[in-house]
C-alpha cells in the first residue's frame, strides 16, 4: 500500500518551477561581474548538480575565472532574496501532495539547491505538507550521491527498500540508482522525455495525476 512507503521528492523541476528565478538571479550574478548573461535554456542544461556548478558553467572558464568566488557569492544574494518572484508549482503537485498527506504517506524532498532556499521555498509554496527538507550542507555528499536520500529517510523512520525517488533530471536516476530506490521520473521538468529514456528512466510520468497513479500501482 502507498502509505507503506515513502515518496521522496527532487524539488526543481520536479515540484517547483524554478527556471525563471535560477535565470534572473544568474544573469543578476553575471552582470555584477561584467560577464556575459546566460540564456534561459542555457540555465536549464547547467542546473542539476548544486549552485557551485551552475555557476562553475555559468561563468567563462569556470572555477578559473579570477571572479568565480565573485559570481558564485552574487548568485547566492540574489537569489535568496529573488527566489519567489516567478517560481510556481507544477500543474497538480499542490494537489498530489495534499492526497499523499491524507493517504498518511511519508514525504521528503531532497535538493542540490542550497538548504536555505530549500527550506524557505518548501515552506513558502508547501506549507504542512511536506515533513522532511534536505539541501545541500556541509556534511552531506549531493546529489547523485545517496546521502541525502538516505538522511532524509532516516529522519522520516523508513527504510530505504520502502522508498521512491522522484525526479525530472540523469542526476535524480543516478541518484535513485545510488540509493537503491523505487524511481519514477517526470516529464515536465528540465529534461525531457526522450533525454531521461537516453540516461535510463523506467517509468516516466507525463502529469501528477498519472505520477499519482504509476505510485500507487508501484506500492500495491
Amino acid at each position: 500500500m502507498l502509505k507503506n512507503h515513502a515518496i521522496i521528492f527532487d524539488l526543481d523541476g520536479t515540484l517547483l518551477n524554478t527556471l525563471d528565478d535560477l535565470t534572473a538571479s544568474v544573469n543578476a550574478a553575471m552582470k555584477s561581474c561584467g560577464m556575459p548573461v546566460r540564456t534561459k535554456e542555457e540555465v536549464r542544461q547547467f542546473v542539476g548538480n548544486g549552485v557551485m556548478k551552475l555557476i562553475e558553467r555559468c561563468v567563462p572558464d569556470g572555477m578559473d575565472n579570477p571572479q568565480f568566488k565573485k559570481a558564485y557569492g552574487a548568485f547566492r544574494i540574489h537569489y535568496a532574496s529573488h527566489c519567489q518572484q516567478k517560481t510556481v508549482p507544477y500543474d497538480g503537485i499542490i494537489q498530489l501532495l495534499g492526497k499523499l498527506r491524507i493517504a498518511g504517506v511519508p514525504v521528503a524532498v531532497v535538493s542540490n539547491k542550497f538548504d536555505a532556499a530549500v527550506k524557505k521555498l518548501c515552506d513558502h509554496y508547501f506549507a504542512g505538507l511536506i515533513p522532511v527538507v534536505i539541501g545541500e550542507r556541509e556534511g552531506v555528499n549531493k546529489k547523485p550521491a545517496p546521502d541525502t536520500v538516505l538522511t532524509a529517510l532516516s529522519e522520516l523512520h523508513m527504510p530505504v527498500e520502502t522508498a521512491i525517488y522522484v525526479g525530472d533530471s540523469e542526476v535524480d536516476i543516478e541518484t535513485a540508482h545510488n540509493a537503491g530506490t523505487g524511481l519514477v521520473s517526470v516529464s515536465w521538468g528540465f529534461k525531457d522525455k526522450d533525454f531521461l529514456i537516453e540516461h535510463g528512466a523506467g517509468a516516466i510520468a507525463d502529469n501528477a495525476d498519472e505520477l499519482y497513479r504509476i505510485l500507487t500501482e508501484m506500492t500495491q
